[in-house]
């Protein structure tokens, strides 16, 4: 369980880094997530949350997708390529169990190692 944290330096923060993604960013996605992603300088992955309202109503089911997208990330951390993500989701998740959510997870941080260390 070393390395299996979740600390500040691996989190977007400020809404210049969001932007900086934002601007010129790589598209990843399925039925019900959207990852931004654009290389960073940093060394190492970092990642920001979008849940929007207009996605997922309720508080209780945004921060459950949250909790779920930052467990995900942070299993995967030390296989990514250094990169900035924003993660997006559709409405389609809300109505997903956890452990689906989870593999589609797992299926588009492979995408992204995959199309990004290929480069």
């Amino acid at each position: 369980m070393l390395g299996q944290t979740f600390p500040r330096e691996l989190r977007l923060l400020t809404a210049k880094q969001y932007s900086h993604v934002f601007a010129d960013a790589r598209r990843f996605g399925n039925q019900s997530f959207t990852l931004l992603v654009r290389v960073n300088d940093q060394g190492y992955p970092r990642l920001g949350l979008a849940i929007a309202k207009k996605s997922a109503k309720r508080a209780v089911d945004r921060n459950r997708i949250k909790r779920l997208l930052r467990e995900s990330f942070r299993n995967r951390q030390h296989q990514l390529p250094p990169v900035d993500i924003i993660a997006m989701c559709r409405p389609s998740a809300v109505h997903l169990s956890n452990k689906t959510i989870l593999k589609q997870l797992e299926k588009q941080w492979f995408y992204i190692q995959k199309k990004l260390y290929a480069q």
